[in-house]
């Protein structure tokens, strides 16, 4: 695992973070939700791509 994941996780989570307050203090509560589920589906893609990795190399390990 590298560390530019975790900081490409962080990103996006600031950066989600900052598009939640500006959009909930402008009386846009329904889109700063969207916002908030969409980085949390981009970082879920990234972090299941990641775990498929490890299953691959698991497999490759172990013969299987």
């Amino acid at each position: 695992m590298d560390v530019d994941l975790i900081f490409k996780i962080a990103a996006v989570g600031i950066l989600v973070a900052v598009l939640n307050q500006v959009l909930s203090r402008a009386g846009r509560e329904e889109q700063a939700m969207m916002t908030t589920l969409a980085g949390l589906v981009v970082v879920l893609m990234m972090v299941v791509r990641e775990i498929a990795d490890l299953f691959d190399l698991v497999k490759t390990l172990f013969h299987l």
